[in-house]
Parts: C-alpha cells; structure tokens; sequence
C-alpha cells in the first residue's frame, strides 16, 4: 500500500493550485480529515467516493431515459447486442483514458489541454459548450420528474382513468383511444402541439414553474455551500434501484410480460445490418459514460489500484441499469399489447356491469349483450350514442386499456419511460406512496448529476473568464441556463429536446471526443502519455491500449461521424414524433429546413470553437512561452540581455521552462535554433508551445544523469546566477 505522499501533493503544489482555481463545498475532500484519519481509511474513503461518483454520474446519465426508447425503436435484442460490443470494445478504453488523464493532472478541461496541446485549448471550451447543452434539456427532464411529483399527492392517481380536461367536450373518446398514461402525458403533462413549429410562442405554467424550482435549487446549493453528504450520494445511487427491483417483480406478473421479454432478447440478424441502429448505440456509449463533457477529467481525483477495473466495472454497471430499466418498459409494452383492442372490451363491459350491480351506474349504462361478439368500433359508437352525462360517467370509469388494437410498437417518443414507468407504479399496492418515493429518487438523481456537471462549468469558468469575481458565476450559471431552457417548456418543447437528444448531442460528443483522442494519442504522444503515467502514478499502461487509442479509437469516431453526415443529409429528411390528437396516436413528421439548418450549426459549434480558439492562438501566440511562465519569470530580476548567448540544450524533449528569458531577447535565441525550426512556422507556433508546456508538467524518470546533462545544467545555474 503507498503512502499518503503518492496521493497527496506538496505545500508548493497545493498552494498553486489554490491560487489559479476555486474549490467546492461539495466536493469530496478528504484532505480535510488527513491529520485525524489513518492512511489505510483514507485510501479506502477516497477510492470509494471516487467509484460512486463515477457511478452516479456514469450509470444513470442516460439509462433510465435514453437507453430504453432507443433499444424499443431498434428492436431489442439486436440493439442490446451491438450496445454491448461497442460498450466494452470502445466505452471502456475511452472512459479509461479520460480517468487517468483527469488523476495524472488534477485540472479543469481548459486547464488539461492548455497543458497537453495549447494550440487545441479549444477542445476544452468545447467540453463546456456541450455540458451547458446536456444541462439545458436535462433540467427540462427534472421539470417533468417534479410535475408528476406534483401530481403524485393526489388520490387517485390522475393516469390511472381517463380525465376529461375542462376545456375538452365531454363526447371526445380519444383518451379511449389510447392507454390513460399516455394520454395523461401528451395532453395534461405536456399540452403537446402537432408539430414543433406549432406552439412555440407559448410558455406551459408548470413545467416554467419546474424549471425556475430546478434552476433556483441548484444555485441555492452552489451560494449556499450545501455539501453533499456520503449518505445521499450512496441513497441517490441505490435508493432507485430497490424501486426498480421492486417495479421489476411485480411487473413479471403481468399479462403478455414473457412475450414481450422474449422479444427483447431475441437477436435479428437483419436488423443488424443498420447503420442507424450502429450509430445510435455508438453514440449512447458516449452519452451515458459522460465522455466528452469534460466531468469525468475534472472529477478524478481517487486513485484507483486498477483503473482498467474500475472502468470496467462503471460500464458493467451501466450495462445492468440499462437492462434492468429496458426490461420493465418491455414487460409494460407487453401487458398494453395483451390488453387492448377486444379484450380491453370485455374489461370494459365487465367493469361496467359490475358499477351498475353495485349502483354506481344505472341501467342505461349497460352495454348490449351482444356487445362482446361486435367490432371494438362499436362499443365506441354505443358510448357514443348515451346522454351526455352518462358518457362522462363511463369513459371515467373505463380501465386502463385502449379499446384500439395496439402493438408493442405502438410508443416510440422520448417519453417512453415516464408512461410506462408511471404505469408500473400503479401495479403496487398504495401507488401513491410509492409514485411520491420514485419520482422523488429521479428528482435526486438528476439534481446530482446535474450538480456534478455544473460543477465543472463552474470552476472552469472561475479559472478563466471571472477570476476577479467567482461569486458572479453561479449567478450567471443559473441565469441563463433559466432562460435557456425555457424552449423546454412550451407546446413543442418535448420536440426540442427530441431534436437535441437524438441528433444534436450525440454529434456534437462524436466531434468532441474524435479531438480529444487525436489530440492526446497522435499530437501529445502515446508514448509520452505511457511515460507520464509511469512516472506520476507509477502505473503502466499496456500496449494494447495504446494501439487502440492511436488507430482504433479515431477510425471508429470518424465513421461514427461518417454514418451520422450521411444519415442526415444523404438519405430522406430526418423525422421526428409527434402526438395526434386527433386519432390518438403518434405519428412521424419531417424536419422543415430551417430546423435542420439550426441542426447543423448547433451540431458544428465545437467544431468552430476548436477552430477558433487554433486560428487565436496562430495569431496571437507569437512566443512559444505560456503566459503563466512569464508572469513567473516577470516577477524574477532577469537582465534583459544576457552576457553571452544561451546554449539550445542537447535533449530538446527535455527542455526545461527555467531557460526561457525576456521577450525582448528573443531574436539572438532564435539564431541559436536550429535550421528546421527557424524554417518551419508551424514548428515554432505549433509545435514548441505544445512541448514546453507539456514538459513542465509531465515528472520525468529517474534516471542517472549523464556527463551531458550535468554540464548543460552547470551553464544553466551560471547564466541564471548572473
């Protein structure tokens, strides 16, 4: 077991550290208890807090709400297939290259690269711009977690029957139509539109009133300082899995569950084939991992005894929860299937009778006895036909069943799981209490992960933009993510963040992460990154990694990308889900063009910013020296002009940042240089910066130091003593 020292930096580290970024209350800092703990608790404690962390944010990023409508659209089994190639092939390496680089430099993402490649910095503003728009649409999910919370407290449950909106006539069968739940959703939790270009001038009441709850609690915790105990990280992660379990017996039970679980596991070869079923579960991999937004970097701190492990057992655990979630929306898809059409009839004749015995209904509520041998159109005619009163009475007395025949395909929108998991609770005994506990789990665990993105936009921000004034941040933080996600929350909003969960996010971290790979195995170096890590962490990478990363990884992203371009500007215009009101059912639409033009520039804005920030450092950098070394060197006394000129040392790569001098000098050290790089321009913008800035922070090995380098550094401390 190593001690503290390999885990711990030095008075001189910490103190710089301390003066260039801003700590959080709510970080786990185990530093704090070192003086009054032993080192083999503290490793212990810290390695466990980094794992739940890593889980927390890792795991249910995107298994409770993504996997389980991509994996019902691109027909089960199929999709868990090549979700489960990609995940362990591809998620893992990546998720493990992203834990060591955070560990190794201990940085914020802007921080990381402008230390690795200066001139690619733009890869970590790029990691901020897609955190800020994962943030966005996710507290547009958290408003609709608190909604359903809202409506938790009533009894009965409101998606339990068919409710009759005021401003709907008493004669509209459509929630008949359909299953209660789904009903509840589209036309009382969202109001939606038929089309996303229709209701987007008009702000909902309660999901704006979820968003400013979301956005006002969260800078609460960040003015605050509201520290997030072990207890409720460890409830937030475990808590919603014993409702799962919970929701996953009691769901097993149900009619038609077995059919539409052996649907879910069953492997077709033809759907295979698909190149759009390949480049969502690729794309997922990235999402529900949180690669590319820069999180995992900044928040691994824990130094694990095997990251490979680790990695492992995070995308293990993804894979769980996935499956865990998918299989209770399947075996609800089953029990709606099974249900409808003629036998939701009978239930319903059924039910009724039953009502009139008791005398709840009177005789003209009782449906022909033929009624069972006719068409399920005819019930609906014979609903139809009663007084006005009468109607009310029966549709709100109806099961929860669609009288319309309805197949396991029949939901495909981003709100799958909130119908069937909605559904689901009411299966329990006293529904209300535990749709109160689930949705509440969900709102907790959507605030942390929330928190842990922000977190990192933050710090990043207070490092860079508002160093004077780091208290404006979170201010400005919740301000305008507020404001930003407001689209969320009008008629359409459910189609916007249809439009950003499935084409532009996953794009956008496709780009993101194709850089970050390129840049740090191809322009930092493989090798050099092996080394690094030997020497900072005493760990070695194998080989096999490294191949993946520099030729793997790349090819695998670009055609990705590849897939993605084609998909969406080569084939016919990309659609989307909408609900029709009308018949009661979701139906396709197009994208118009100005949509898809709005998905271009979204999807290609890191692309700019990385471009951006290559041209600003073209432009401006003229000196290969970092501008934090020369407000270093600008405190020191250092003659403008030294008594002779300073030997270019014989080992480049190893050039230390003590031998940089005034600008002012620069033109008799550029003589000095050799032909190459006096020639060359981008040697001299590009590529020095990159290798001065790297060496400063990479801890070389030990090794015996030889003739050369003790007289390179005697005319070093001689020229510096002058």
């Amino acid at each position: 077991m190593g001690s503290l020292e390999d885990f711990s930096d030095t008075p001189e580290e910490e103190s710089n550290k301390l003066g260039n970024t801003h700590s959080f209350s709510w970080n786990f800092n185990a530093k704090d208890v070192w003086a009054n703990k032993s080192p083999n608790y503290l490793l212990r404690s810290r390695n466990r807090e980094g794992i739940l962390v890593q889980v927390a944010f890792s795991v249910w990023l995107g298994s409770m709400w993504r996997f389980p409508y991509l994996c019902h659209r691109n027909g089960g089994g199929s999709f868990i297939l090549t979700y489960l190639i990609m995940l362990f092939l591809f998620g893992v390496p990546l998720l493990y290259l992203e834990m060591l680089i955070g560990h190794w430099l201990q940085e914020d993402s802007v921080q990381i690269w402008k230390q690795l490649v200066p001139w690619l910095v733009g890869v970590g503003y790029s990691n901020i711009l897609v955190s800020i728009m994962v943030s966005l649409y996710n507290s547009a999910i958290i408003s609709w977690c608190l909604f359903y919370l809202s409506q938790s407290f009533v009894y009965p449950l409101p998606w339990d029957h068919c409710l009759m909106e005021k401003n709907i006539n008493v004669t509209d069968l459509s929630c008949l139509w359909t299953v209660p739940q789904q009903y509840f959703w589209y036309h009382t939790a969202l109001h939606a539109s038929d089309s996303i270009e229709n209701g987007m001038d008009r702000l909902l009441l309660h999901l704006s009133l979820g968003l400013l709850a979301t956005w006002f609690f969260l800078f609460l915790i960040m003015t605050a300082e509201i520290k997030i105990s072990m207890s409720i990280l460890t409830s937030s992660i475990f808590l919603p899995y014993i409702l799962l379990l919970c929701l996953l017996i009691r769901s097993v039970f149900l009619e038609g569950a077995f059919t539409s679980l052996k649907r879910m596991l069953t492997t077709e070869l033809d759907t295979m084939v698909s190149m759009d079923m390949w480049y969502q579960a690729g794309s997922h991999v990235l999402y529900s991992l949180g690669l590319g937004l820069g999180t995992i970097m900044t928040l691994s701190q824990a130094r694990y005894a095997n990251y490979i492990k680790t990695a492992s057992s995070v995308a293990f655990v993804n894979l769980v929860t996935s499956l865990l979630t998918t299989s209770i929306v399947f075996l609800v898809l089953g029990f709606w299937a099974t249900t409808s059409g003629h036998t939701c009839v009978e239930m319903s004749v059924s039910s009724l009778t039953k009502f009139i015995a008791q005398g709840i209904l009177p005789q003209k509520a009782k449906p022909p006895d033929d009624m069972l041998h006719r068409p399920p159109m005819d019930y609906l005619a014979w609903i139809t036909g009663l007084p006005k009163h009468l109607q009310h009475k029966v549709i709100q007395l109806s099961p929860s069943c669609s009288i319309m025949v309805k197949e396991e395909q029949f939901m495909e929108g981003l709100g799958l799981s909130f119908v069937a998991f909605s559904q689901a609770v009411l299966l329990l005994p006293g529904a209300s209490f535990w749709a109160i506990i689930f949705f509440l789990a969900l709102i907790i665990m959507e605030l942390c992960i929330m928190i842990r993105i922000l977190e990192c936009i933050i710090l990043t921000l207070q490092n860079f933009i508002f160093i004077r004034q780091p208290r404006m941040v979170p201010v400005v933080i919740c301000l305008g993510g507020f404001l930003g996600s407001l689209i969320f929350s009008t008629r359409s909003g459910s189609y916007i963040v249809t439009l950003f969960d499935d084409h532009i996010v996953p794009l956008v971290l496709i780009i993101v992460v194709l850089f970050q790979n390129v840049a740090l195995a191809w322009i930092y170096g493989a090798r050099r990154f092996r080394q690094a890590i030997l020497a900072k962490l005493g760990y070695l990478i194998r080989p096999s990694f490294t191949m993946l990363w520099c030729y793997v990884m790349p090819l695998w992203l670009l055609t990705l990308m590849v897939i993605s371009l084609a998909l969406h500007y080569h084939s016919p215009s990309p659609s989307y889900i909408t609900w029709n009101s009308s018949v009661s059912q979701e139906v396709k639409q197009p994208y118009q063009q100005h949509m898809l033009h709005c998905f271009t520039s979204l999807s290609f804005s890191p692309l700019l910013v990385i471009l951006g920030s290559l041209l600003y450092h073209w432009w401006y950098w003229q000196d290969p020296v970092d501008s934090n070394t020369l407000k270093r060197l600008s405190a020191k006394k250092i003659p403008t002009v030294l008594p002779q000129p300073l030997p270019w040392p014989k080992h480049p790569m190893k050039k230390s940042t003590s031998q940089l001098q005034d600008p002012s000098t620069r033109s008799s050290r550029e003589f000095s240089l050799p032909l190459r790089s006096r020639s060359s321009p981008w040697f001299k913008t590009c590529l020095l910066p990159s290798l001065i800035s790297q060496d400063s922070i990479v801890t070389p090995l030990k090794m015996t130091p030889t003739s050369e380098t003790l007289e390179d550094s005697q005319v070093m401390s001689k020229h510096l003593s002058l």
